[in-house]
């Protein structure tokens, strides 16, 4: 029978799915360290802290796959305990109780006293803003507001995570500013929906206001905007982004389809007249602005003449930067009461299509910045790269600049002027530009 060790317990926080789990553990981290606690994120520890992702099939799988690695570990010695939180859990902990139990614990994603509790830590309401972030340390995601409130027949996210509820411009304000004197220089604006921001505070939609707040604190240079919604977005955030140098000309609006029909039966509220519109909108009032979006293919219903609708409409579009998914077929949703028909082949097929277009509309947009300068922050150095990024490039999704690092030197986590000499479909090459 094995003994236990009487060494202090270290904490391993493991992060799996989007950018509101990494600012989830970041917060959890925090609170552990104000307690005087040992903990890591994704390194060796006695005790695992696993913040878990529910919203397709691929997620959910490596969710679950990561479970079953440490409680593995467990029971053969090499981990202490084994504790499971985030959307995951929160969607399916019945279920992962009966089929994983040798788990120590599961916690929900707004049960972050009890899994502190758990680990003996008492939640300390006073650390308004105190993280310990695991970005590279130029940026940092910056929460807005939780849940939402959007009716997406596809979409589990409001079964995890609940009704929008956003954070006071206030706190917001003194987050970015604890962010700011830690060297942090870019925020990325995140949230379920952050065009609905400030809606249930201040009975408005209130990004544009909350943008112009975020623009005075010292020391940030970079904000960026991700997951916007199309329908009811506020048009004076395009105002402030036009005048304030400090909002990247950048916003990542995930618009999921184009036919009409497929829009109606996904319930998002708009039609393709009004989305191809609002795009028109958008370039007009900036000029040179990037618009990232995603998109699903094999919908339930979707037929090869709404895929061609789809195709044609990227063609004529080009988006800066497009990602593509597959209907993933989720219990409890509105969607899953029709017959997902589409078959998986087809799925990915047509998901290959629309990324093959996107990659020849990248190509084509990357050859017209050759020679050009843009100014970089530069995230990490890689093998013989130091590798950056322009304000049209958010990280882990976009577009990335490689200086050769055998020829120039930069510093990482600083902003340099790069000349542009080479491109490829999803990367630009240069060099950078010394002052004469």
């Amino acid at each position: 029978m094995r003994t236990k060790s009487l060494k202090k317990n270290k904490i391993n926080v493991v992060t799996l799915g989007c950018s509101k789990n990494v600012y989830d553990s970041e917060v959890l981290m925090g609170q552990l360290r104000a307690n005087n606690k040992e903990v890591v994120h994704e390194e060796e520890g006695n005790v695992v802290v696993i913040n878990t992702c529910g919203f397709i099939a691929n997620a959910k799988e490596e969710s679950v796959n990561t479970i079953l690695e440490y409680v593995q570990k467990k029971e053969a010695g090499a981990v202490d305990k084994v504790f499971v939180t985030g959307c995951l859990s929160e969607r399916y902990k019945p279920d992962l109780e009966k089929e994983i139990p040798n788990v120590d614990e599961y916690f929900g994603t707004s049960d972050l006293p009890n899994l502190l509790k758990a680990l003996g830590a008492d939640y300390k309401h006073e650390l308004l803003g105190e993280r310990l972030t695991t970005t590279p340390k130029n940026y940092a995601y910056l929460k807005i507001a939780e849940g939402c409130d959007r009716p997406c027949s596809f979409c589990a996210i409001p079964l995890m995570r609940g009704k929008h509820k956003s954070t006071p411009i206030e706190a917001l304000v003194t987050e970015a500013e604890k962010l700011a004197a830690n060297g942090v220089k870019e925020l990325i604006l995140i949230a379920q929906d952050l065009t609905y921001y400030g809606l249930d505070l201040y009975k408005k939609r209130n990004l544009a206001e909350l943008l112009r707040a975020l623009v005075e604190v010292e020391g940030i240079e970079w904000i960026r905007l991700h997951y916007a919604f199309p329908t009811g977005f506020p048009m004076d955030v395009l105002e402030v982004m036009r005048n304030e140098p400090k909002i990247c000309n950048y916003i990542d609006i995930p618009l999921q389809h184009i036919s009409d029909s497929v829009l109606k039966s996904m319930r998002r509220g708009t039609t393709q007249a009004k989305t191809t519109k609002l795009l028109q909108d958008f370039r007009e009032a900036v000029p040179g602005m990037t618009i990232r979006t995603t998109l699903i293919v094999g919908y339930p219903g979707e037929t090869e003449a709404d895929f061609e609708t789809l195709k044609n409409w990227v063609k004529e579009m080009r988006f800066e930067r497009l990602g593509c998914f597959t209907y993933s077929h989720e219990e409890n949703t509105h969607a899953y009461t029709l017959e997902d028909d589409v078959p998986e082949e087809i799925k990915q097929q047509r998901a290959n299509e629309i990324m093959e277009i996107q990659s020849q509309i990248s190509w084509e947009l990357n050859q017209e910045k050759i020679e050009e300068t843009f100014r970089c922050i530069i995230d990490r150095k890689e093998g013989n790269y130091f590798v950056g990024r322009t304000e049209h490039d958010s990280p882990d999704v976009d577009n990335e600049v490689l200086i050769d690092a055998t020829k120039y030197y930069v510093k990482v986590g600083e902003f340099v002027d790069v000349e542009i000499t080479d491109a490829s479909d999803f990367d630009l090459y240069g060099a950078p530009v010394t002052s004469k």
